[in-house]
């Protein structure tokens, strides 16, 4: 069931929204006719100016700014790292640590355009994680990234063995099944349908200050029906 985007917060400067899996934020090169988060909310709020992006099957909370004043202060907040961007995310396997922080170099593939790696010739790369639940097979993080490189989160979260339990590019998962954590599961005579089919990364908290106000603004998109669902599983079956 597709899910339609969410206001979170609304003035004259700025728009944060809670974006749905699924939806890109502008128009990407290859499929330039689908309908983008910009376009959406441009038919209601009029020009809208991109100061950040999330992918297309992250979900979360993302900002747009509604003038070129508002423009110009949240991009210099992005570009000199004063924003503070959270995550939540369900990887796979037993995380070796509790909490810890990857600084690792990211560089776009030579030989697959348009996905990344580990790579000393790539730009500078640190994300911090922190286990808020560990089960048998998977756990759930907070991540926070003090850099924002292209798919940032889940090159760094693969490198260390523990991907995105759903990610079709960097842990070749397009899926996530009951029958993976519920013993002697049976299908109820039809073909299983997945519980979560995906990118399971959320954004789910952004700070920054206000561009005209100057004031301190924290902002929340809770965990979207799919995911909870794959929480409430995890500690069920799989705890």
């Amino acid at each position: 069931m597709k899910t339609n985007p969410e206001i979170i917060f609304v003035d004259d400067d700025i728009l944060v929204v809670n974006k749905p899996s699924g939806i890109t934020v502008i128009p990407d090169r290859i499929h330039t006719e689908r309908e983008t988060l910009q376009n959406i909310f441009e038919k209601k709020f009029g020009k809208l100016f991109v100061v950040h992006r999330i992918d297309r099957g992250t979900s979360g909370i993302l900002c747009f700014a509604r003038n070129e004043t508002a423009h110009r202060h949240l991009s210099l907040q992005f570009q000199n790292h004063q924003v503070k961007k959270k995550y939540l995310t369900f990887v796979s396997g037993r995380m070796a640590s509790t909490a810890g922080e990857i600084d690792l170099p990211i560089a776009e593939s030579k030989t697959k355009p348009g996905t990344m790696l580990i790579n000393k010739r790539g730009k500078n790369a640190l994300t911090l994680y922190e286990v808020e639940e560990q089960f048998k097979h998977a756990a759930l993080l907070k991540v926070e990234i003090k850099t924002g490189r292209t798919h940032q989160i889940r090159v760094h979260l693969a490198y260390l063995g523990n991907p995105l339990l759903v990610d079709e590019v960097y842990a070749s998962t397009e899926a996530f099944y009951f029958s993976k954590v519920k013993k002697n599961y049976k299908a109820s005579g039809e073909e299983e349908r997945p519980t979560i089919s995906r990118l399971t990364l959320h954004a789910y908290e952004i700070s920054f200050k206000h561009p005209v106000q100057e004031t301190e603004i924290t902002l929340v998109a809770p965990l979207p029906k799919d995911m909870e669902t794959l929480l409430k599983l995890l500690r069920k079956y799989d705890a």
